[in-house]
C-alpha cells in the first residue's frame, strides 16, 4: 500500500472519530429533547411554569461532538505529519464509538432527569452530577485515545 493511501486511511480514522461522536450527540440530544418537550407539555397542562433548566439536560450530550473533533484533529495532524500507523484508524473508530455511546446514554439519562425535574422541580444538581459521571467516560476516552494518537504518531 502506498503512502498516500495509508495517509488517507489514517485520516478516515479521524473522520470516524468525529462522525461517531457526533452521531452519539445527535441521538442523546434527541432523546433528551423529546423528554423535555413531554415534561414541558405536562407543566403547561397542569398550569405550572415550564422550567427552562431542562435545556441543560438536552444540551449535555453536545460536548462529546467537540471531544470527537479534538480526536479527529489529532489523528489528521499525525497522519499529515507522516504517521502512517494503523493505530490511528483504530483510535478513530473505537474512540469515536466510545465517545458517541457516552453521549447517547448521557442523553437517555438527561431524558430521565427532564422527566423527574419537570414533575418535581427539585434535584437539578443531583441530575447534573449523574450526567457529569457519564461525561467523565467521554473525557477519559479523549485523554487516553489522545495518548494512543501521540504514541502512534511518534512511531510513524
Amino acid at each position: 500500500m502506498d503512502a498516500t493511501m495509508m495517509v488517507s486511511l489514517c485520516k478516515m480514522g479521524g473522520a470516524a472519530a468525529f462522525g461517531l461522536s457526533a452521531t452519539g450527540s445527535a441521538l442523546g440530544s434527541g432523546v433528551a429533547a423529546m423528554a423535555a418537550i413531554g415534561a414541558w407539555k405536562r407543566c403547561y397542562a397542569q398550569g405550572k411554569m415550564a422550567p427552562f433548566m431542562l435545556v441543560a439536560f438536552m444540551a449535555a450530550p453536545l460536548s462529546q461532538t467537540f471531544y470527537g473533533m479534538i480526536v479527529m484533529n489529532g489523528i489528521v495532524a499525525a497522519a499529515t505529519a507522516g504517521a502512517h500507523h494503523p493505530a490511528l484508524i483504530a483510535a478513530g473508530l473505537f474512540g469515536g464509538l466510545a465517545i458517541g455511546v457516552s453521549a447517547w446514554y448521557q442523553g437517555k439519562a438527561g431524558a430521565a432527569a427532564s422527566d423527574a425535574f419537570g414533575e418535581t422541580g427539585q434535584g437539578f444538581g443531583n441530575y447534573m452530577i449523574a450526567l457529569g459521571v457519564i461525561e467523565t467516560v467521554a473525557i477519559l476516552v479523549l485523554v487516553f485515545i489522545g495518548k494512543v494518537v501521540q504514541v502512534a504518531g511518534a512511531a510513524g
